[in-house]
């Protein structure tokens, strides 16, 4: 029985980080879903939960097949470890804060979906700003990026404009309708 992935993007500033550890913290207990780590080329930021890794490492996970999944964005590389690929195969839905650029490279497929975390413009204006991690051109760039994504296809989107318990549980809610009927293995893959 195959797993899914279930790819979970956004503009920056959306609350992605934020919507996936709500739902994860609503879903404590299950083992057949799967939150995984992102490998980032970036030092750990307030407000963004991602493990570092140095470029020349990086470089060696992809040379050596260590990557499930990888893309490039705004400068750094980001990484999927090859083990959720072993968790998606034993049944799990193996969820991944993903890019919509990646993402929109992807070809449809059946073990893949794809949600989309979207909050309205001034309120990503807004967000940005306070995060105070891109100067004022760099903010009005990620903004303006945005109309790249109008239409993109998505499973699933979810308006994180109320409180963010909402927007998680609504997350936590499509993840246990998406989940199929696991395996026992499944709690046996380590994250």
């Amino acid at each position: 029985m195959s797993g899914l992935w279930v790819f979970v993007c956004g503009p920056s500033g959306s609350g992605k980080d934020s919507v996936i550890d709500a739902a994860r913290q609503a879903l404590v207990g299950r083992s057949d879903i799967v939150f995984a780590r992102r490998m980032v080329t970036r030092p750990v930021q307030p407000g963004s939960d991602h493990d570092p890794v140095t470029a020349p490492a990086f470089a060696g996970l992809l040379q050596s097949g260590g990557l499930s999944w990888h893309w490039q964005a705004h400068g750094f590389c980001y990484g999927i470890a090859s083990h959720y690929a072993d968790a998606v195969s034993a049944g799990c839905l193996v969820v991944v804060n993903g890019s919509r650029a990646h993402v929109n490279s992807l070809s449809p497929s059946f073990d893949t979906r794809v949600v989309q975390i979207s909050t309205d413009p001034e309120r990503l204006a807004i967000r940005l700003a306070q995060r105070g991690r891109d100067s004022d051109m760099a903010v009005a760039e990620r903004l303006a990026r945005n109309a790249t994504f109008a239409g993109m296809p998505a499973d699933c989107v979810i308006v994180n404009n109320e409180a963010l318990a909402v927007a998680g549980q609504r997350l936590a809610d499509y993840l246990t309708g998406s989940a199929r009927p696991a395996e026992a293995a499944c709690s046996r893959i380590t994250r």
